[in-house]
């Protein structure tokens, strides 16, 4: 199959490796110390709803699993639909290793249920420190993110502006700091713009 693989120049489907997002708490460590930048406590898991008794069945043990833990203190959890027909799962929690183990599970109990194909991607927000001194300046990002592309199982950084541009100068830099941390997307083209983000 290898063999035939690489007669038709087809790419052997990379499986994706959950386990890359527990990288993220050191990575936001290095985030900050190189770029001025904090996690907001919040990330979403963007997937597209399937339809059928079994999505279902495994929406409602999800639905269970997370509401577990979302009458801490700063933990909030919530889904949300967007313009092109995606849900996110929306998880809010002040410490970065808590938010990371609640996105790993929604994604790893869709993944264990079949529902892999409908994954999209995982977002994690940053912003500026706030001994950086009050709002950005005006143009310059406000917030960048961390995107996580689950079929490629790779990370590439997002910074939008305001009109729906990007700062793709900073999504540059963040990529330089970011390769020594984390399995980062080569191919520039799949840096989709996520507009309109339900995180802050």
């Amino acid at each position: 199959m290898r063999f035939l693989d690489a007669i038709l120049g087809r790419s052997p489907e990379v499986r994706p490796n959950l386990d890359a997002l527990f990288s993220l708490p050191s990575t936001a460590v290095t985030l900050q110390a190189s770029a001025g930048l904090v996690p907001t406590g919040q990330a979403g898991v963007c997937y597209k709803p399937a339809s059928g008794q079994g999505f279902a069945a495994t929406k409602e043990e999800l639905d269970e699993v997370l509401q577990v833990d979302a009458g801490e203190r700063g933990v909030s959890i919530h889904e949300e639909g967007d313009s092109f027909g995606y849900q996110w799962v929306v998880v809010e929690h002040p410490l970065i290793e808590d938010l990371v183990n609640r996105v790993h599970m929604v994604n790893a109990t869709l993944q264990d249920r079949g529902f892999g194909p409908q994954l999209l991607c995982s977002v994690f927000g940053f912003q500026p420190a706030p001994e950086g001194g009050g709002d950005p300046p005006p143009g310059q990002a406000a917030r960048a993110y961390l995107v996580y592309l689950y079929k490629q199982g790779t990370f590439y950084p997002f910074a939008p502006r305001p009109g729906e541009h990007r700062d793709q100068e900073l999504e540059l830099m963040l990529r330089g700091v970011l390769e020594k941390e984390l399995p980062v997307e080569q191919d520039l083209s799949r840096w989709f713009p996520l507009w309109g983000l339900p995180l802050r």
